[in-house]
């Protein structure tokens, strides 16, 4: 199952690109008392990225970087699941920065999941909707400061 959610921030592309590593995804983490971060190896390709919940139940999820590309318009790079909580057999997550008009940034999140039970992917959309919807209010207040 896909989910995309598309947001755009008045910041330079430059910076928004150079900008997405460790803090941002702090900023972007819920909190403490939910999850906290194990470790964060950046984002270039065979780094990790291990997080912790502590609620609803005690997971890990550990995915890794796949690929990442750069060039004067687009910063793409890719994480897939090697660990996951909730019952999530499969995730691939596309982080797509793309330079915009003006001092203008499109951030694009395009997640594919799979519970590996058809029914239980459409039970788990709305909770993982959910948990990436705020992105797009929380870019804006970290990249438009």
């Amino acid at each position: 199952m896909r989910i995309v959610l598309c947001s755009q921030v008045k910041a330079d592309f430059e910076n928004v690109a150079a900008d997405f590593g460790h803090d941002l995804f702090i900023f972007l983490l819920p909190p403490k008392f939910f999850a906290s971060l194990v470790a964060y190896e950046g984002s270039s390709p065979g780094s990790k990225v291990h997080i912790r919940f502590n609620l609803p139940f005690p997971s890990d999820w550990i995915s890794i970087i796949k690929s990442e590309q750069k060039d004067d318009e687009k910063y793409i790079f890719i994480d897939e699941g090697e660990k996951l909580p909730f019952g999530l057999k499969q995730w691939k997550h596309i982080h797509s920065i793309e330079k915009g008009k003006g001092n203008c940034t499109k951030i694009t999140d395009d997640m594919n999941f799979s519970t590996g039970i058809n029914i239980l992917d459409f039970l788990m959309y709305p909770f993982l909707f959910l948990s990436f919807y705020p992105r797009k209010k929380l870019y804006k207040k970290y990249f438009e400061k």
